[in-house]
């Protein structure tokens, strides 16, 4: 049994993809049970049970089972299950019933003068004669070896899960290095916005006016510092990076957590575009932009 991680080379894995598929099966003399699990993305965990009416009396059993090790996605068991030597069921006659016919079949014989029946196979095809039922003694012994079909299901959706999950932690891990990158270079270029501006203000003054009020272009540069300061938004940015990778290290479902996250990244990311008046600046940040989006589009599959 897998479990709730999955370790592989000494490191573990807590991560997990809300796609996959599992499968168990068992094998006797008297049936065989095949179990399939598929899981999709869903944003709360939702569960369903595709079986045999034979079976329904374990459809609580096989929830607990999953839901121990799943805590979100949309999750679908099949159940496959088919006797080889007679295995759950019998047949029952209902005694009374045959005799009522018999002698009601005998009562229209000597009405109708006709002969008397007398082939069983006749008053067999009657209606309710005969009956197959449930041997819920076997129902209980196959309790068991049924459970542990599903459990292997289990263990091998899981695995899958949680291979693809390991595959995204190291690509979120990639994409989220890249956007630091991309911040360490606004706040880089960040200066040279206020510096840009004094000197085209300084040319500006000098050609219309033919001379350079210094205590006015203190002033407006000043002023234009303000304005276009986004250091706030760079701190907060950097913080969101952060908490998104120790999230990343969490056990349990953590996907809502990070697309939470995400958009208080994209709303850093759109204050720091609405603010910084550079060329250079916006490319880097329509750059930032489409890699919080492709982070975004990645979490949606993270439980």
């Amino acid at each position: 049994m897998l479990g709730k991680n999955y370790k592989k080379k000494g490191v573990l894995f807590v991560l997990k993809s809300m796609t996959g598929f599992g499968r168990g099966d068992y094998d006797s003399e008297a049936y065989k049970i095949h179990i399939e699990i598929k899981s999709i993305n869903n944003r709360y965990y939702d569960m369903a049970c595709h079986m045999p009416r034979t079976l329904n009396v374990f459809e609580d059993d096989i929830r607990k089972c999953v839901s121990g090790f799943i805590e979100r996605g949309k999750v679908d068991v099949f159940v496959t299950f088919s006797e080889t030597s007679g295995g759950l069921k019998k047949i029952k006659v209902d005694k009374n019933l045959v005799i009522s016919y018999h002698k009601a079949l005998n009562e229209i014989s000597d009405i109708l003068r006709l002969p008397r029946p007398d082939a069983v196979h006749q008053i067999s095809n009657y209606p309710d004669v005969l009956t197959v039922e449930e041997d819920s003694l076997h129902q209980e012994a196959f309790k068991e070896p049924f459970l542990c079909a599903v459990q292997e299901a289990v263990d091998h959706l899981l695995k899958m899960r949680t291979l693809e999950g390991q595959h995204i932690y190291e690509d979120l891990k990639t994409r989220l290095a890249h956007l630091t990158e991309l911040v360490d270079l606004i706040e880089e270029h960040a200066p040279l916005i206020v510096e840009e501006y004094r000197k085209r203000l300084r040319q500006f003054l000098l050609t219309e006016l033919l001379n350079v009020d210094e205590t006015r272009v203190i002033q407006e540069v000043a002023l234009f510092a303000d304005k276009v300061n986004f250091t706030e938004e760079i701190v907060r940015l950097r913080s969101h990076f952060k908490q998104f990778s120790q999230s990343l290290e969490e056990k349990g479902a953590v996907g809502r957590k990070l697309d939470f996250i995400v958009q208080e990244m994209n709303r850093e990311t759109n204050t720091i575009a609405a603010k910084a008046n550079s060329a250079k600046i916006a490319g880097l940040v329509v750059e930032l932009k489409s890699g919080i989006e492709k982070i975004r589009e990645q979490i949606q599959n993270i439980e």
